[in-house]
């Protein structure tokens, strides 16, 4: 009889050790489990069904459902439509926010940098990326800009990049083509403008309304390091700049 109870008091004793070894890499320092490994990962994504898609201002911003709340996001105009799944990671919230494109106010909103779809693709799920506006100085097109040249009395962007330190706190004014426009967000419109002089962008923003491919000059102070929170961090921007078409 004891044989048969040590047994399976046995097999339960490996059945321990196998599974310490498993979740415990080292003597004394506890891993986490896989259970735990998924929820830290599962914690920050949203994942549900498309309800409502609205696009507006260079942005598609959707509902989605997931089973337990409603949540918005928004992200560069992407192909999406009601009753498509999506997942998206809750990096960047912004509470309160007001779009002056869609007139609307939304309590919470993610703008999403990167969005899964489960929609058939040639390789499986589809990923759809959009750069943040964070990310001074990466260009919306790399071809080379010709024609561009120096306001009279202003800057070009080299000048702008490689002078920054006299000329933070003061007014620049620079001619560029815009690259990138995209409208109402934290109640300003932004844009990427290029010149002749450097393939990096020069980020402004502005009150005045511009389309891709415009050549303007803007007039704004320029600013280092300005951090708008929600991952919106400019080493150098140019702030509530005036714009002339030409």
């Amino acid at each position: 009889m004891s044989n048969r109870i040590g047994s399976p008091r046995a097999l339960f004793a490996c059945t321990v050790f196998l599974l310490s070894s498993v979740f415990f890499q080292l003597p004394g320092h506890a891993a986490p489990s896989i259970t735990d490994q998924i929820l830290q990962q599962s914690s920050n994504q949203v994942y549900g069904t498309v309800t409502e898609v609205i696009q507006g201002g260079g942005y598609t911003y959707i509902e989605v459902d997931t089973g337990a709340e409603k949540v918005w996001a928004a992200s560069a105009s992407f192909p999406v439509k009601a009753g498509d799944k999506v997942s998206f990671a809750k990096n960047m919230p912004m509470n309160n926010f007001h779009s002056k494109s869609l007139n609307r106010e939304f309590s919470l909103i993610y703008f999403v940098n990167k969005l899964n779809t489960d929609q058939p693709a040639a390789s499986g799920a589809e990923t759809v990326t959009a750069p943040p506006h964070g990310q001074a100085g990466a260009a919306a097109a790399k071809d080379t800009v010709t024609g561009i040249d120096k306001v009279e009395g202003g800057n070009t962007i080299a000048e702008v990049y490689t002078d920054k330190r006299n000329l933070e706190g003061r007014e620049v004014q620079v001619r560029g083509k815009v690259t990138k426009f995209t409208a109402g967000v934290m109640g300003k419109n932004w844009l990427h403008i290029r010149d002749s002089s450097t393939q990096d962008d020069l980020t402004v923003t502005s009150d005045s309304a511009a389309s891709v491919d415009d050549i303007v000059v803007v007039k704004g102070k320029l600013a280092l390091d300005r951090d708008f929170g929600h991952g919106y961090l400019y080493p150098l921007i140019v702030e509530d700049a005036t714009l002339k078409k030409e």
